[in-house]
């Protein structure tokens, strides 16, 4: 997908793409995952995933320039919010797809 489409497209076309990859693989998955936000046993807001794959994955996709700390804590953030330990941070705006995977653990 990232060697057809290449990079600096907008966000939303990887995540519609990578969609369309995630359903031809047969892979189960959620697109924008509503999660609720909850502090001091109070709801806050809703946070919306970019990916959930297989119930166990949280996939957080950027295209942006550089990944910066802020993307590796929203990506945690997440993780923990929704209670799966393991997460992929993407950023499709590199050269070569594999030096924007980023993977993260709780």
């Amino acid at each position: 997908m990232h060697r057809e489409l290449g990079a600096g497209l907008p966000e939303h076309a990887y995540a519609k793409a990578l969609g369309l990859e995630l359903k031809a693989a047969q892979l189960s998955f959620e697109r924008e995952k509503r999660v609720p936000l909850e502090y001091r046993g109070e709801f806050l807001c809703d946070v919306f995933l970019d990916f959930v794959v297989g119930g166990s994955l949280v996939l957080e996709i950027k295209s942006v320039e550089h990944l910066a700390p802020i993307h590796h804590s929203q990506t945690l953030n997440y993780m923990r919010v929704s209670r799966i330990r393991v997460g992929l941070l993407v950023n499709f705006n590199v050269p070569v797809l594999k030096e924007g995977i980023r993977r993260k653990l709780l």
